[in-house]
């Protein structure tokens, strides 16, 4: 039986004693029948990986008993997401991935076509602590309030920002990377299901900071363009290429 993953944003440290919240509590308790005396981890990209079990479970409130230290802390390189609002099943299944493929920011935006005119940020953040605690990375990826693209790219200040435009002239996205500083921060961004509209590429294309890029032959799905950017992006110059 795997031993249950659990993040928290509070700090750890051997010995410790901290308060389980209602929803991991629920998880732990009715989904996952475990009870006290159990060993669960928990960690959090600040203080790593540690060895706890279930001290306390009664009704709304729990406690986790730290014990021994298995990873310690470690920063993740940057991997921004910006992805057009999607219909709900779409959008959780693009966080979930995205999280399991190493994103640290996601920024959801608003465009001509979005078919979703918001972005529940509360579930959207569940998502990826849960997808975090199943494929056993340290950090969760940060999920921005939802802006109009036009927003996002005016007030743009994380480097370099590579555009999924399968409507435009532009080449393959390891040759757009090919001419950006190998140490640059990395962002994707990834349009709606109808695409952008012609102004909104000629925007982008204007913006010194927006390098167009294609990522094959055949129009994706915004949910497979997102999931298929970021594998090349990690596969070429990301974690997965160490």
């Amino acid at each position: 039986m795997s031993i249950p993953r659990i993040h928290t944003d509070m700090h750890l440290a051997p010995a410790m004693e901290i308060p389980a919240t209602p929803g991991q509590l629920h998880h732990l308790g009715v989904v996952l029948r475990r009870g006290v005396g159990d060993a669960v981890r928990l960690f959090n990209a600040q203080d790593g990986e540690w060895e706890a079990e279930i001290a306390a479970m009664r009704r709304e409130r729990g406690m986790f008993r730290l014990g021994a230290q298995l990873r310690p802390g470690a920063a993740e390189p940057e991997l921004t997401l910006v992805v057009a609002a999607l219909k709900r099943d779409a959008m959780d299944w693009v966080i979930e991935k995205a999280t399991e493929l190493g994103v640290t920011t996601i920024h959801p935006v608003l465009t001509r076509r979005s078919v979703a005119s918001h972005a529940n940020i509360e579930r959207l953040g569940s998502i990826a602590r849960g997808a975090a605690e199943q494929c056993e990375r340290l950090g969760v990826p940060r999920i921005e309030a939802a802006l109009a693209l036009h927003s996002l790219l005016d007030g743009w200040r994380a480097g370099p920002l590579l555009v999924a435009a399968e409507r435009r002239a532009a080449p393959p996205l390891a040759a757009a990377m090919a001419g950006l500083a190998a140490t640059a921060p990395r962002a994707l961004l990834v349009g709606p299901e109808g695409g952008f509209t012609p102004e909104e590429l000629d925007d982008l294309a204007a913006r010194p900071f927006v390098s167009l890029c294609r990522l094959g032959p055949r129009i994706l799905r915004a949910e497979t363009a997102a999931v298929a950017g970021l594998a090349a992006l990690q596969a070429l110059a990301g974690d997965w290429a160490e």
